[in-house]
């Protein structure tokens, strides 16, 4: 079998992609900037881990040499201003090292498009990095989905809100253009079996399911699926893309930010013009997943808690990716700091146990309505406010997704260390811990952080510090007396 690399492997198809090329046989390579992410995952022992950076010719050429196949599943979904230039340099970059490298191979997920229209942003940066990618001298084969239809993908995640949130609503016109979506089970299959495509092949493949579907009549089986009433459905003319993204932040948990390039694409009728790809991938005997069945398939995993990849795992759009340094010395700038502690009467177990289990629908301890109405205001300037929740009740996972955080580092027992991902004139951490874990009454320690850029970021923390006592002072007392009644079996007081 193939050595292959994977890139994007934290994301919601890579994620996916790795246990599915392991199963086949492939020994498996992946590139990432935060190995630790990749630890959490039950494959994490089966592949060789690269550190690196895909916009680093330098970290590409240690990720791809001696590489087989190599899956390009990288993508800024409209992440700000230049996001499509940033997607042309690094197709580049990884085009010209592939070549150099002489991998045998490029497989890169693509978005399907009408030909002869001017199209969004985002399918127009999808159409450039495919053809970026085929011009670059190695054998390359570009699947081209529309829809993704599974647990976790945002496309799902918007239809699901939005259909079982809104029981009557008004929609842009586009609600009447036809959509061929796939299941992400055949997607994998097609990105698996485009490994064994032959060498002298090098072109791109529309991939879709078996139906052809407006996205009114997706909204509708949907509905029927999750036993839900028939919607009431009117389509307007009026709903601009970036109108339409703004409500569907509002009314679903994906934000305006990635929302706004899914809708864009929406504009567009999406339907495979071809279906050449069955000469080298075949269907499956039972044929094609129906969309129905996918559907049914997707609320069963989210019954089970069992959604593997979430659109969550990806960044949101404009949200710091530098870690909070361990290093005491750190030069990179003064760090306000609000630190607490307390000594807790309860055991380190019990007290680990309400620390892991914070925020999504456990809340944050503490004066919901100023966390409710920060949430909001997010939302407003593009953040993901609170409504992404999280992956699982009650365990969490470096990379995790956590309302408007995202896990940094996670030291079972000891530490959680959360990154801000709202939109702020700084970086943020919280971090929580559970300190003296060997003493009969451990200590709960609690410590928010923020490094200001320039003027307005010193003006934000001191405008917010006379609310730090209520907010980060109530936290304290209400995980304390939580822990208490965790290891009394009382339950867990209100927020």
């Amino acid at each position: 079998m193939s050595h292959v690399l994977v890139t994007g492997a934290t994301g919601y198809i890579g994620g996916r992609l790795v246990p599915e090329l392991l199963a086949a046989g492939h020994d498996v390579r992946v590139l990432a900037r935060h190995p630790e992410r990749i630890a959490s995952r039950e494959w994490s022992g089966d592949v060789e881990v690269v550190e690196g950076d895909a916009t680093s010719r330098g970290d590409l050429r240690r990720a791809l040499d001696g590489v087989d196949v190599a899956y390009y599943l990288i993508h800024a979904l409209g992440a700000g201003p230049g996001f499509a230039e940033r997607d042309r340099a690094t197709a580049r970059g990884f085009a010209v090292v592939a070549r150099e490298v002489d991998v045998g191979r490029v497989v890169y997920l693509g978005g399907l498009y009408p030909e002869g229209e001017r199209l969004s942003p985002h399918l127009e940066s999808r159409r450039e990095v495919e053809e970026i990618l085929l011009d670059g001298g190695a054998p390359t084969i570009v699947l081209r989905a529309a829809v993704i239809l599974g647990s976790g993908s945002a496309s799902f995640e918007m239809m699901r809100y939005l259909t079982e949130r809104l029981p009557a609503m008004v929609a842009p016109r586009w609600i009447n253009n036809r959509i061929q979506p796939i299941a992400v089970r055949d997607v994998l299959r097609y990105l698996v079996g485009a490994a064994e495509i032959p060498a002298d092949v090098s072109r791109g493949f529309d991939i879709g399911g078996p139906d052809v579907l407006t996205y009114r009549e997706m909204m509708q089986r949907y509905a029927a699926v999750a036993g839900l009433r028939p919607r009431v459905i009117r389509a307007v003319p009026v709903l601009t893309p970036r109108l339409a993204s703004l409500w569907v932040g509002l009314v679903t948990p994906v934000p305006p930010g990635i929302a706004k390039p899914l809708v864009g694409s929406l504009v567009h009728e999406v339907v495979a013009q071809e279906d050449d790809i069955k000469q080298y991938v075949p269907d499956p005997p039972e044929g094609l997943t129906g969309f129905d069945r996918a559907v049914g398939l997707a609320l069963a995993r989210i019954r089970d808690l069992d959604v593997r990849t979430s659109w969550v795992s990806a960044s949101t759009p404009g949200a710091p990716s530098d870690p909070l340094p361990d290093d005491p010395d750190w030069a990179g700038g003064s760090l306000l700091v609000d630190d607490r502690s307390s000594r807790v009467d309860t055991t380190s177990e019990a007290l680990w146990t309400v620390i892991e289990g914070i925020g999504g629908a456990h809340g944050w301890y503490s004066w919901r309505l100023g966390w409710v109405a920060r949430g909001a205001m997010d939302r407003l300037f593009g953040g993901p406010g609170l409504r992404r929740g999280r992956r699982h009740p009650h365990r969490l996972a470096p990379g995790d997704a956590l309302d408007w955080w995202r896990v940094e580092k996670i030291v079972p027992g000891r530490l959680l260390r959360l990154r801000a991902e709202m939109r702020l004139p700084g970086l943020a951490w919280l971090e929580l811990s559970v300190e003296d874990e060997a003493a009969e009454r451990p200590t709960f320690r609690q410590r928010a952080i923020f490094l200001p850029h320039g003027l307005p970021g010193q003006l934000y923390w001191w405008a917010i510090s006379p609310f730090h006592g209520i907010v980060f002072g109530g936290m304290q007392r209400n995980i304390a007396r939580a822990a208490a009644h965790a290891a009394t079996g009382d339950g867990r007081p209100a927020d």
